[in-house]
């Protein structure tokens, strides 16, 4: 199939890109930067000899925005919003103006604009969207309102011959350099990543194989579209998370922090207290109801995986992962 990719230079994309090449799937790649003759340049805020690349396409992944990997000041909150929200108008204008539009958008969107809650899970049907919880940072909101805008720009767009999919993705863990699951593994090498504030909050993820296999499975399944959980089944608190992935590298000690202590190590990192203090107890109702069968569903296994591809990638000569 032709896919086309929209800020496939990034981690995700280059997982996933990597996945669909290896696949026999044609992947062309929307970025600032091209390098490769299947790179095209775009700037991601308005159209342009980009949108060629669209016609007769057979499904269009948007993951634009900057990073969450970074301090949640007014000013990175912003770009943030600004990034998505416009990186989302623009593919809905190209796809708007297309002869021969994609059958297929794919979105980017996350699991975060569920409410933090430790009652019960969130699915598509039941979740409580967040946003008005008491006693949380009163930016937390603004996360769930850079993703109900994200959300809401796809849904307006006026592309009646293209299916549209909103991916409220849990955190995808991968072995490659520079993700969520390097940092946390860097915690647990130094002997760190214990309970932060008590460790009740929920962690929802998702393997980084299963991510691709979704995207596949709903390209498959025209009867899907909205709003879609990519979240492995089986999410945990975060001192049972941790425990697990220390035990994945046999490191079983692991210090606990406070609330401010995590503050300071978030700051360390240039990261945001909200990705390790928020719960998100997100499951993937839909996907389940269609038939998807997770082959990573249980943190334990998965991340015994992701350890063994991380050692191997580690080894001289070893281009695993």
């Amino acid at each position: 199939m032709r896919y086309v990719i929209a800020g496939g230079t990034g981690q995700l994309g280059r997982i996933v890109d990597r996945a669909l090449t290896a696949a026999g799937h044609e992947v062309t790649i929307l970025t600032r930067s091209p390098s490769r003759e299947r790179e095209v340049y775009w700037d991601a805020v308005s159209t342009g000899p980009w949108t060629r690349v669209l016609h007769g396409s057979d499904v269009v992944l948007n993951l634009a925005g900057r990073s969450v990997g970074c301090r949640y000041t007014d000013a990175n909150l912003r770009s943030m919003m600004d990034s998505r929200v416009r990186s989302a108008e623009v593919i809905g204008q190209a796809i708007a103006e297309s002869r021969r539009p994609p059958a297929l958008w794919l979105q980017m969107s996350t699991a975060t604009i569920y409410a933090h809650r430790y009652d019960a899970p969130n699915d598509e049907a039941t979740g409580v969207i967040g946003g008005r919880e008491r006693g949380v940072p009163g930016y937390w909101a603004y996360s769930v309102l850079i993703a109900r805008n994200w959300e809401r720009v796809q849904e307006a767009a006026p592309t009646p011959h293209t299916r549209k999919v909103a991916l409220r993705s849990a955190m995808v863990m991968s072995p490659d350099p520079g993700g969520v699951l390097d940092r946390l593994l860097w915690l647990a090498r130094l002997g760190l990543g214990g309970p932060v504030a008590g460790g009740n909050q929920y962690v929802s993820w998702i393997h980084d194989a299963d991510f691709v296999r979704a995207l596949e499975f709903l390209t498959a399944r025209p009867e899907l579209s909205g709003p879609v959980n990519l979240a492995s089944p089986g999410p945990l608190p975060q001192r049972e998370f941790m425990r697990e992935l220390r035990t994945a590298w046999g490191r079983r000690p692991g210090l606990p922090a406070t609330a401010w202590m995590a503050e300071i190590g978030a700051f360390a990192l240039r990261a945001d207290t909200e990705l390790l203090l928020k719960s998100r107890r997100v499951v993937p109702g839909r996907l389940l109801e269609a038939g998807f069968d997770f082959r990573h569903p249980h943190w334990p296994a998965a991340a015994r995986d992701l350890v063994h591809r991380v050692r191997g990638a580690a080894r001289p000569g070893d281009a695993g992962g």
